[in-house]
């Protein structure tokens, strides 16, 4: 039995987060802060305290509450919104984990650009705004195209690339409203210069101010112009790793993180790698899973054994390629069917995991109007020798689902305009 204590902030949503909470409870007791009693969680957690998860207060007084009751020997977090009440928590605590001005950077996108611009990291022009006419100077500043994203918000929520100035006035309101999402921590809206070329994330370890580079995350971006992520793929030999490692660990130390797991997105220019942002957490989407199959690094617990001062053993235990896809219907409207051959799904030893998120009879709405959670169906995990074998294993069970949808007969609305 586990007998060292972890205090998880937020346990994050069952079908992408489940795994996290699981694998630490693996190696450690688990005491939670939680905006809900424990449904999925309660097997997993020793002891819990409710927050309001949108008053950092809220939180940091609750994760005191717990330590008073428990010998917690770490804090931790992957929930983007708890990235700075986490750190705040940890300092009162006087535990291992970065200061909460790093986590401040990650979460104030405009504040990373400044820093990695400090430090000589490549990334991207970038003014904030607070107006559409800001906003416009701002983009005949830079030259278009440009992309339009909030300062402050994840998982690509109000961000969207505009290629000329008719396009700016709509985008910009689809942008202001984008920053008054939950957990948002300004209205501002960055115009940022339009980095161009495949998008990647580097998944990185950082124990007493050193990062190391442990997985490369290929990624695949639709629904242009907005930036919505439908597939993303591991391979433990993947020969990128060590060209884009140096410029993903530069801007974990341009940001100031001294511990923890960070999620670096770039895009490979034609100037090189680029800097798109850094997040201080595992990444979403089941990334930290693909990592696991590919080359045996579990970050979750890694993740834990870095909150309580433990050096972790980085070495790989697998060489080996794992991806997901995850399933978008070709219009917005009402879910019909949603299947996958079932015999083929037990007949296939590759396959991992197929999950459902909606069912027959809800609706299907699409970006720009929806987002990941009104838009994705599914997922299908899949693993393989190689990134090229899983791509053509990925496309295999693409043949094998079925996916329909009745159009609506009116319009979905838009967003209304932030004021």
């Amino acid at each position: 039995m586990p007998t060292r204590t972890v205090l998880v902030v937020s346990s994050g949503d069952e079908v992408y987060r489940r795994y996290c909470l699981e694998q630490v409870a693996a190696a450690y007791r688990i005491v939670l802060v939680s905006g809900t009693p424990p449904t999925w969680q309660d097997q997993l957690v020793a002891d819990w305290e409710a927050a309001d998860m949108s008053d950092p207060d809220a939180v940091v007084t609750a994760g005191q509450a717990l330590a008073a009751r428990h010998d917690v020997a770490g804090v931790l977090t992957w929930d983007e919104y708890q990235l700075v009440p986490t750190a705040r928590l940890v300092r009162l605590l006087e535990l291992p984990g970065s200061d909460p001005g790093a986590m401040r950077a990650c979460r104030d996108k405009g504040r990373t650009r400044a820093l990695l611009y400090e430090h000589g990291v490549g990334s991207a022009a970038s003014i904030r705004t607070s107006s559409m006419m800001e906003a416009l100077l701002a983009a005949e500043s830079i030259g278009y195209p440009v992309v339009l994203k909030p300062a402050s918000n994840a998982g690509s929520l109000g961000v969207l690339r505009v290629d000329d100035s008719t396009e700016l006035p709509d985008a910009y309101a689809f942008s202001r409203a984008g920053t008054q999402g939950i957990g948002s921590e300004s209205d501002e809206v960055l115009v940022e210069e339009y980095l161009d070329g495949p998008e990647v994330s580097v998944e990185c370890v950082t124990h007493r101010g050193i990062t190391a580079a442990v997985a490369v995350t290929r990624k695949t971006v639709g629904f242009d112009p907005f930036f919505e992520e439908i597939a993303h793929a591991v391979d433990a030999r993947d020969p990128l790793l060590s060209e884009i490692a140096p410029v993903a660990t530069a801007a974990v130390r341009a940001l100031g993180i001294s511990t923890g797991i960070q999620h670096v997105e770039l895009r490979l220019t034609d100037r090189g790698p680029r800097i798109i942002e850094v997040n201080g957490r595992i990444g979403g989407d089941l990334i930290g899973r693909l990592v696991l199959l590919a080359n045996g690094l579990d970050l979750p617990q890694i993740a834990a054994d870095l909150a309580c001062g433990i050096a972790p053993d980085l070495t790989p235990t697998r060489a080996e390629a794992a991806a997901i896809r995850l399933l978008y219907p070709d219009m917005a409207g009402t879910i019909a069917r949603r299947s996958i051959d079932a015999s083929f799904v037990q007949t296939t030893e590759w396959v991992q995991e197929v999950r459902w998120l909606r069912d027959a009879g809800d609706r299907a709405v699409l970006p720009p109007i929806g987002d990941v959670d009104t838009a994705r169906v599914g997922h299908i995990v899949i693993t393989a020798p190689t990134a090229g074998i899983a791509q053509q294993r990925i496309a295999r069970a693409l043949d094998h689902v079925a996916i329909e949808v009745v159009p609506r007969t009116e319009p979905e609305r838009s967003p209304s305009p932030a004021r």
